[in-house]
C-alpha cells in the first residue's frame, strides 16, 4: 500500500511519467536578443488562445528597457471589436539569462509571474516568436499587424520543429 500512495504522489507531483508520455526535450531560444532593439511595439499576428486575451482583437504589446535587464510591458486590446475600448495592463519582465537575454520572466501582478522566451527573432526585429517551456504558450509577433504569408508558414515549420502544435495558433484579427 505504501509503494501504491508513493507512486500515487509522485504521479500528482509529475516528477514521473505516469501516461508514457515523453518528457518535451528542452526549448532552445535564440543565441542573443539586444533588449534595446526588442524595445518598442510589437503586433500580435498569432497566439495559443488563452483565458487572459479572451475576446481580444488589435493586440499589441509595447517594450520599454529598463536599467539592470528590466522591460516595462504595456499589453493592449480591444475587448470584442475593433471599434472598442482598449484595455491594457502594464507589467515587468527581467531576464533571468543575461548571457542571451533571450529568457525572461513577466510578471503584471505580484507574486505571480511566467515564462517569456524569445524562440526566433528576425535578423532585423521585424519579427519574434514567444513561447513558454511548457509548451502551453506561444505568440508570433511582428513590427507591422501585418506579416507576410510567405514568412508565416516558415514560422510554423519552426514552432512545430520545436514542438509546438501550429493547429493552435490562432491569428489575431489587427484591422
Amino acid at each position: 500500500m505504501t509503494r501504491r500512495l508513493a507512486l500515487l504522489f509522485g504521479c500528482i507531483l509529475g516528477t514521473i511519467s505516469c501516461s508514457g508520455v515523453q518528457p518535451m526535450p528542452e526549448l532552445p531560444v535564440v543565441a542573443r536578443v539586444d533588449l534595446e532593439r526588442y524595445a518598442g511595439t510589437w503586433y500580435e499576428i498569432a497566439s495559443y488562445p488563452n483565458s487572459f486575451q479572451k475576446g481580444c482583437v488589435a493586440t499589441k504589446a509595447t517594450y520599454s528597457a529598463l536599467p539592470g535587464g528590466k522591460v516595462r510591458v504595456l499589453n493592449e486590446c480591444r475587448r470584442g471589436s475593433l471599434s472598442a475600448e482598449w484595455d491594457s495592463a502594464v507589467g515587468r519582465a527581467w531576464t533571468v539569462d543575461t548571457a542571451t537575454n533571450a529568457k525572461l520572466k513577466v510578471s503584471f501582478f505580484w507574486p505571480f509571474r511566467g515564462d517569456y522566451w524569445v524562440l526566433d527573432l528576425g535578423a532585423e526585429y521585424e519579427y519574434s516568436v514567444v513561447g513558454t517551456p511548457s509548451r502551453e504558450y506561444l505568440w508570433i509577433l511582428s513590427r507591422s499587424p501585418i506579416m507576410d504569408p510567405v514568412l508565416y508558414q516558415r514560422i510554423l515549420e519552426t514552432v512545430r520543429r520545436l514542438g509546438f502544435d501550429p493547429q493552435r495558433l490562432r491569428k489575431t484579427q489587427q484591422s
